[in-house]
């Protein structure tokens, strides 16, 4: 099973999940695949997740990720603690830290849904830091130096034991994402 994660404000409409979806189905027609909209509030969006999670550890099918931003926070703590192998598109580190930008009203684009960051998500997306990355072999991390919104340096402090691939420039979209993609597959030893 190959979980896509999308991250805050995004959806499965995404550049980056709808370039995944159409290679997966392309490349992988028998990969198990699920990208779904995750809910607004962060506690709600990791028990979406970790049904993904827990109805393929049920069907003995290897758990696999591919987290874009905070959806590679989230990622981070599901292969941590549930096992499987990741892929991490310029992933938050410590997004708890950025919540306090976002308090009040927000916007999704994707979805056109209004909704309200409010204190107690602050300390539910706390509840899922991965401080330490104790098992380095099951991550990949993509990063580019030009991100505008994270600074990737962080990403490559947590995650420097960690498979990294780092391009100078890009943006938080990850510029030329799709051209990795064969790379994402390789490492996540999709059938």
């Amino acid at each position: 099973m190959l979980l896509y994660i999308h991250g805050f404000n995004s959806s499965p409409f995404s550049d980056k999940a709808v370039m995944t979806a159409q290679y997966m189905a392309q490349h992988h027609p028998s990969l198990v695949f699920h990208q779904p909209q995750l809910p607004n509030t962060p506690k709600a969006a990791m028990s979406l997740l970790l049904e993904y999670v827990m109805a393929a550890r049920e069907a003995n099918e290897p758990l696999t990720y591919i987290g874009s931003s905070l959806g590679g926070y989230f990622a981070s703590y599901l292969a941590e603690h549930y096992g499987g192998r990741a892929v991490l598109v310029n992933p938050a580190v410590r997004p708890f830290e950025l919540f306090d930008e976002f308090m009040g009203p927000q916007f999704n684009p994707y979805t056109g849904q209004h909704y309200q960051v409010l204190p107690e998500h602050k300390l539910e997306v706390a509840e899922f830091d991965t401080a330490v990355i104790r098992n380095p072999d099951r991550f990949l991390v993509l990063l580019q130096t030009g991100d505008e919104v994270l600074d990737y340096r962080e990403a490559l402090n947590k995650y420097h034991h960690c498979q990294l691939r780092i391009e100078a420039g890009g943006d938080h979209s990850f510029v030329g994402y799709g051209q990795h993609l064969q790379t994402v597959s390789h490492f996540l030893h999709l059938p």
